[in-house]
């Protein structure tokens, strides 16, 4: 792997450790918003849910900016927006101010600074052989920057309250911007029978794997976004303090920087669509073990432990699979349209664990719908074929 590929992931790496680490802790902020303006939890729900619905949409339209202009560009734009988002975000004080900045702005502002941009530069930037590597890495990467911010978060709530520190992780979130100066990312150069837009779409379009990977990828949304929002909150709801589900979140971000490691290191080595089976079943497994068992806080530690184990693992082996079958020319804007269905299923998980938490006092249906979801995914992944469309066999190398 040359100097220029290494950069382009240490820069990527920091990226996503800055806007993912921040993001996932904005299910902190649920108790402390609600209770001083009196909302209910799916006021706040439905604009987390808002962010990764908008954040979805527009990621396809992101990712073909990145493949056909380069990738650093699409990052300015989104780390200004996600800025000015939170800032927005803290001087919020009713459910459409709310929605509008932790909603519209940071959606907007995620998709140009997360997965779908960085892996796409990323994999046009590493030889086929260590993509797969180079993928976990970076998502890894993003997994630190959650067991990093979290406690960051929750300490800048407690010394200057809910509105500052959003303000203050407004201003730690425009680093992106400068950081995006080293991502030196250039399309691939054109070539005669290179495909159009259309092209690539129409190829996708009718190949069932491609659906089958994003079908799957909605229940990876539907779970981290319905944990990470409502974890914090169900613990308390079960007696446990408050520092219990700060402490359970960082340690998802922790170990999952194992975790997405290991998936990309297998996913050099297995085929990628049955190790995607394997971590939905073991998902499956570790929820129902978890609602199905006395909770205690250490059962919660080994939760947090299992599921950051499993957090994003699917992050580089889906995109990995995409790659392999399209190639990384339309990478972005592929991985972005597989990544739509995942921030379907986010919008589902993060305002229908709100919405049955209000209508019926608990969260136990939602955790339910997760085992099921999780048993699908399963099978969806499984008859996934992990090879080259025929165009891509036939010209023998990634257009």
């Amino acid at each position: 792997m040359g100097r220029a590929s290494l950069w382009i992931m240490l820069g990527g790496s920091l990226i996503l450790a800055l806007s993912l680490g921040i993001r996932h802790g904005f299910g902190l902020f649920l108790p402390p918003m609600s209770a001083e303006f009196g909302w209910g939890r799916e006021v706040f729900a439905f604009a987390i849910a808002l962010q990764n619905l908008i954040w979805g949409l527009a990621q396809p339209f992101t990712g073909a900016l990145a493949d056909r202009m380069g990738a650093k560009r699409t990052i300015v734009v989104g780390g200004v927006l996600y800025a000015v988002g939170l800032v927005l975000m803290g001087l919020a004080d009713s459910s459409w101010s709310l929605s509008l900045s932790a909603g519209l702005l940071i959606g907007l502002g995620l998709s140009g600074t997360s997965f779908s941009v960085i892996l796409g530069a990323i994999g046009r930037a590493v030889p086929m052989e260590k993509r797969s590597m180079a993928m976990g890495i970076a998502s890894a990467a993003g997994s630190f920057g959650q067991f990093a911010m979290l406690p960051g978060t929750l300490g800048l709530i407690g010394w200057l309250g809910w509105s500052a520190a959003l303000l203050a992780l407004g201003l730690l979130v425009a680093l992106i911007v400068p950081l995006a100066a080293m991502i030196e990312d250039r399309p691939l150069p054109k070539q005669g029978n290179e495909q159009t837009l259309l092209e690539a779409l129409r190829e996708a379009g009718g190949h069932s794997g491609f659906w089958l990977l994003a079908l799957g990828f909605f229940v990876c949304g539907f779970q981290v976004v319905f944990i990470g929002v409502h974890l914090p909150a169900y613990l308390v709801d079960q007696h446990l303090p408050a520092v219990v589900g700060t402490t359970v979140l960082a340690l998802v971000g922790l170990f999952n920087v194992f975790g997405t490691y290991a998936a990309g290191w297998l996913g050099g080595r297995m085929a990628k669509p049955r190790l995607l089976s394997a971590l939905y079943l073991a998902r499956a497994v570790v929820i129902a073990a978890f609602v199905m068992t006395p909770l205690t806080q250490w059962s919660a530690y080994a939760f947090g432990i299992a599921m950051g184990l499993l957090w994003l693992s699917t992050v580089p082996l889906t995109n990995g699979t995409v790659a392999t079958l399209f190639g990384v020319r339309n990478l972005s804007m592929l991985g972005g349209i597989v990544f739509l269905f995942h921030q379907l299923g986010s919008f589902l998980g993060g305002w229908l664990g709100g919405y049955l938490y209000d209508q019926t006092g608990s969260y136990m249906l939602v955790w339910q719908i997760a085992i099921v979801l999780s048993l699908m995914a399963a099978a969806l992944n499984w008859p996934v074929r992990e090879q080259p469309v025929a165009r891509l066999q036939g010209a023998g190398a990634e257009a």
